[in-house]
């Protein structure tokens, strides 16, 4: 083959081989490397708006120590919320709600005054128990030591008002024990029936354990095993007239949360 031959054939295979080339790039993925798809991120619950405005709870006074370390945890949050408290006998709160007074925010110390309330309130939920205990000053100067004391009339003795649940629960313990109690004076609620003991004024009083134990050292405690059979129930509920019910709604969520629960259970209420 001559000279000028060969390099046609040689030109020949080159153009083919590229041609080759060309047709196999071409083959491929048409639309050229794909990307992977971008991963969606995950949807994120958007923080809740700040609790604003005034949160009025009307509350049992034996709640007093305990709600107020609850609504000192909600203003931690909330700076610009204002909490306002009224405690005082369920019963008389109970008749405020039902008159009009303005709330947000209902909790008793027993169903009964809850139930007086229903036209007012939303569904209520138990959130702790209470019981009673006999209080003494301190060093028991008259020697209290039982329930049947309370039926000496040589003592001076001390119970809350039977319009208050700590009083209700007085009668049913003294109807279960099959005695008369001989009261020389009623307290309007568990709070004043117990400053009557830690001012010396009795000699006994029947008062929510946990206000025994909220007294400290002011007072002693004697326990009576009628007590175990009357329990009472804490229920808590909004007002259907709240003026803040994201506020109510959020209170009474943090009562019923394990941090409220333990606040509650470390003053000595039973836990629900």
């Amino acid at each position: 083959m001559s000279r000028s031959c060969r390099v046609c054939a040689l030109c020949l295979v080159t153009a083919a081989a590229l041609a080759l080339v060309g047709c196999s790039s071409g083959t491929g993925n048409e639309a050229g490397p794909t990307s992977a798809a971008p991963t969606s991120a995950a949807p994120t619950t958007p923080e809740p708006e700040p609790l604003t405005g005034e949160l009025v709870v009307f509350a049992a006074a034996s709640l007093q120590d305990t709600f107020t370390q609850i609504g000192d945890l909600l203003r931690a949050d909330n700076p610009d919320l204002t909490v306002t408290f009224n405690f005082g006998s369920s019963g008389t709160l109970s008749t405020q709600l039902v008159e009009g007074a303005p709330a947000d925010v209902f909790a008793s110390a027993n169903a009964t005054t809850m139930q007086g309330a229903a036209a007012v309130v939303n569904e209520s939920a138990l959130f702790t128990h209470n019981s009673l205990v006999i209080v003494v000053p301190e060093g028991n100067p008259a020697g209290v030591t039982s329930l049947a004391d309370f039926a000496n009339a040589d003592l001076k003795i001390a119970l809350c008002d039977p319009v208050a649940p700590c009083g209700a629960a007085a009668e049913k313990v003294f109807t279960t024990a099959g005695l008369t109690a001989a009261p020389d004076t009623l307290g309007q609620d568990v709070k004043a029936t117990l400053n009557l003991v830690t001012a010396g004024e009795v000699d006994a009083a029947l008062v929510y354990k946990t206000d025994a134990i909220a007294a400290g050292d002011a007072v002693e405690t004697v326990t009576f095993p009628e007590a175990a059979g009357v329990v009472n129930d804490y229920p808590i509920a909004t007002l259907k007239e709240s003026a803040n019910l994201d506020a109510a709604e959020a209170f009474v969520a943090l009562v019923l949360s394990p941090e409220g629960q333990k606040i509650l259970t470390d003053a000595g209420f039973d836990g629900t």
